[in-house]
């Protein structure tokens, strides 16, 4: 009746069931658990949670049986598992800083939220003091925190790769001085990513994100130059030669899909045919009026897409060919903690956005908004009131995730698309919530299909 995926305890007296391709499955959000089982248990456990079900000529003994079961594994906290609730637990020191080192680009994205990497203001780049001064702002506000991170991002941050270098080596010298290490990640459309460039970021980047949307087609429509012509022919093979130059040390190629792609799959399975295995493929965020915009009328539709790309990915998993979507990637066993779940996103806490004036955001969404100043690197102010409003947000605050099985998963969604389109970080933007349930029912399955061919 049941296969138990042995899959170890989170926590709350829900029970999610969902049939992917014939299999049934319950996840308990609460006890971390993923059962596979049949129709009939199913339908047993919808009536438990309260939901909708049809028990319609089933044999009482068998449903007393399957009751039976589901009251063992709620004793074992394996399902129906009660909430085991967390604090919160916000730290008023700061642990990273994304550093916008370039407001221009020379590419001319059609979808791009930061208007071509000027933020919707002049094109300017920032200086190595005002990098220096944010390194030494962030060590300064990091409190006992050894390890801090430091995110070079635009506009198109090779733009300004002098700055970049001169930043990674004062930070290093400073966390020498006070006894703090750095990480570094860089965002990169690739234009400017020859061999010597490649060479110091794989030697200095903890992580790189190569930003390539797929099939030369769909990349090319929406990605272009100054002057209007596709760009995959220019990136494609720096992408290419920088990967077999980086080993195994972190990056992933990174892209976004819109309305004229909504068979983003097949981009997914493009990148891993070029031979990438870190990919991460994301839905386009823009006011409803834009032509690139995704319409809630596509909503169903992007979800058969990702359970088509689901079958897609166990099958290379299964034939030695996978490669890691970042949406399908799972661990209900060693993933976060409750309390970094329940936390929410780091962003104007723990984490700040700083442009070339040096003046501090809670992220780089949120960088064209005024409203949003909490400060600047070389004054050391920080708007304890805009700080509150993030420090105060977590998924307890979120409206409507209570009842969401994958909230532990997203922890509420991203503070600035909540704000963008319902104007509180605390209401999470409805769409991506509706894709990010697909995606995880998606990832179960996946995880139960992977995980019963390691065993078989």
């Amino acid at each position: 009746m049941f296969s138990l995926l042995d899959f170890l305890p989170l926590r709350r007296n829900m029970v999610h069931t969902f049939e992917f391709d014939g299999k049934y499955y319950l996840f308990d959000p609460e006890a971390c658990a993923l059962h596979e089982c049949d129709a009939l248990t199913a339908e047993v456990v919808k009536k438990m949670s309260g939901k909708p079900y049809c028990l319609d000529g089933a044999d009482p003994q068998a449903v007393a049986e399957i009751e039976a079961d589901i009251r063992e594994l709620k004793k074992n906290g394996l399902l129906f598992a009660p909430p085991e609730e967390a604090q919160p637990q916000k730290s008023k020191y700061l642990k990273a800083l994304c550093l916008h080192i370039c407001h221009d680009c020379n590419m001319r994205c059609a979808y791009c939220f930061a208007s071509e990497g000027t933020y919707k203001g002049k094109r300017e780049y920032m200086s190595a003091a005002t990098a220096k001064a944010a390194i030494d702002f962030l060590i300064a506000n990091s409190g006992d925190r050894k390890i801090l991170e430091a995110d070079f991002f635009g506009g198109e941050p090779l733009m300004n790769l002098a700055v970049v270098k001169e930043t990674v080596d004062y930070a290093r010298k400073r966390g020498a001085e006070t006894g703090k290490t750095f990480l570094f990640t860089l965002t990169t459309n690739g234009v400017l990513l020859n061999e010597q460039t490649a060479k110091w970021l794989n030697e200095e980047m903890e992580n790189v994100v190569l930003s390539l949307d797929g099939r030369p087609e769909v990349n090319d429509a929406i990605r272009k130059t100054v002057n209007g012509k596709g760009t995959f022919s220019l990136i494609v093979e720096n992408f290419r030669r920088f990967v077999a130059m980086r080993g195994d040390r972190s990056y992933y190629i990174r892209g976004t899909f819109t309305n004229k792609n909504l068979d983003f799959g097949k981009d997914v399975e493009y990148i891993a045919d070029l031979g990438f295995k870190e990919i991460s493929v994301e839905p386009v965020v823009l006011p409803p009026e834009h032509p690139l915009a995704i319409p809630d009328t596509a909503l169903p539709a992007i979800a058969e897409e990702y359970r088509r790309l689901s079958r897609e990915y166990i099958k290379r998993k299964k034939e030695g060919r996978g490669f890691n979507f970042f949406h399908f990637v799972i661990d209900l066993e060693g993933g976060p903690c409750l309390t970094k779940r329940v936390n929410a996103c780091g962003a104007g806490n723990e984490y700040l956005s700083v442009v070339p004036s040096g003046d501090l955001y809670p992220c780089h969404q949120f960088s064209d908004n005024p409203d949003f100043r909490m400060g600047n690197v070389f004054t050391g102010v920080i708007d304890e009131k805009i700080r509150d409003i993030f420090r105060n947000s977590s998924l307890y605050t979120r409206k409507g995730c209570e009842d969401c099985f994958a909230r532990y998963h997203c922890s509420g969604g991203c503070a600035a698309n909540n704000y963008n389109f319902n104007g509180d970080v605390n209401i999470p933007y409805k769409p991506t919530c509706e894709m990010m349930r697909a995606r995880m029912e998606c990832a179960l399955h996946v995880l139960a299909e992977t995980k019963n061919a390691d065993n078989a």
